[in-house]
């Protein structure tokens, strides 16, 4: 009986023994892979890494695909570098502008007369009327958009046979 018990031990011990063994990375789950045309994509699920599988006739072969995220990440880092030292040698220079005050501006009105800088003290404002040949130049463009309206209106009259 007890030799019975002692084989069925050992039985057992090589039964967990073997089922112990590591088993291909891509039956416990690390690599993720999906078909394309070329071969296959792995996915280190582990690193993050991605590579293109192809079968070179020879043998496979799996090449490491460019991270765009590590490249994104090293230029975010650079350019948090660069705001960092702008940052410092603005707090280095001390005030933006010379002279510049937190006082409230004098609220008054600079072109009210007796304030101007005229010698008479009054504002004086000048609008420079048209000449001749301005006023002639708009009275032609409006004489000729209203020969072409009613010319417009005409034809459509004439095209309508007179029913409007």
């Amino acid at each position: 009986m007890r030799y019975v018990a002692w084989v069925g031990a050992v039985l057992m011990a090589g039964i967990v023994s073997a089922s112990a063994q590591a088993l291909p990375d891509i039956e416990n789950g690390r690599y993720s892979l999906s078909p394309i045309a070329e071969g296959v994509i792995r996915l280190d699920t582990r690193t993050g890494t991605v590579s293109t599988c192809t079968d070179k006739g020879s043998g496979w072969a799996c090449y490491v695909l460019p991270d765009e995220r590590a490249a994104l990440d090293t230029e975010i880092g650079r350019l948090q570098k660069d705001n960092d030292k702008l940052k410092a040698e603005f707090a280095q220079r001390g005030p933006a502008v010379a002279g510049k005050t937190d006082e409230a501006l004098p609220k008054q009105d600079s072109l009210k007369p007796g304030k101007s800088g005229s010698a008479d003290g009054e504002r004086k404002i000048e609008i420079p009327l048209p000449s001749e040949r301005d006023v002639d130049r708009v009275m032609a463009f409006v004489e000729n958009a209203w020969r072409r309206l009613v010319d417009m209106a005409s034809r459509i009259q004439r095209d309508s046979g007179g029913k409007i």
